[in-house]
Order: C-alpha cells, then structure tokens, then sequence
C-alpha cells in the first residue's frame, strides 16, 4: 500500500511539473542515492544527510508524508545554471540500510 502511495505521489509530482521548467535547461538529468535529512514545510524543497538540496519542479510539492527524515531515496534532477537541483524523478529506496548478503557455507 505504502509503495501505491508513493508511486501515486510520484506520477503527481511529474505530471504536475510545467514542462517549461524541465525544458529551461540543457544540462544532463543526473542521479543520486542518499538519505532524507529534512523536508521543507511547502514541501518544495528536501535536504539530504550529505547536505545536497533538491527542489521540486516550479508549481509542484511533495504530497505530505510520502518522504520522511531517515528514508533513502533515489533521485534524478537536473542542475540549473545557478546551481539549483530540480527533481525530474524522485523514488524512496526505504528506511533502512540493505542488510548485508549471508556468506554461504563452503
């Protein structure tokens, strides 16, 4: 259910970006992993643990409790000229670490 959610939030995030906004820019569409820090009260905005900042796209929002402190998500986004990281696609990887793979018996 959880993941319906997200992926629904997901589909508004990208249906509701202008296309004006994604097309201001030349720059590649680049991808990242990394664990939420923060997300900003108009959920435009979300903070990564390493301190990057990616936005949303102008006119779009996170829908609220789809991406909370601690969950890991993967990222693609776009670097604008002045600096800004704007989300193209944004998808959550969880909330805990990939445990490590059992060693088999020799």
């Amino acid at each position: 259910m959880k993941r319906l959610l997200m992926l629904v939030g997901l589909i508004a995030l990208t249906a509701s970006a202008p296309l004006g906004a994604l097309a201001q820019t030349q720059s590649e569409e680049k991808i990242l992993v990394g664990r939420v820090q923060s997300v900003d009260e108009s959920g435009t905005e979300l903070t990564l643990a390493d301190g990057t900042k990616l936005q949303t796209p102008p006119g779009a929002q996170l829908n609220p409790g789809t991406v909370e402190k601690g969950m890991i998500v993967i990222a693609m986004y776009r670097e604008q000229d002045d600096g800004r990281k704007v989300l193209t696609r944004l998808s959550r990887g969880g909330t805990e670490p990939v445990p490590e793979t059992p060693k088999r018996p020799q």
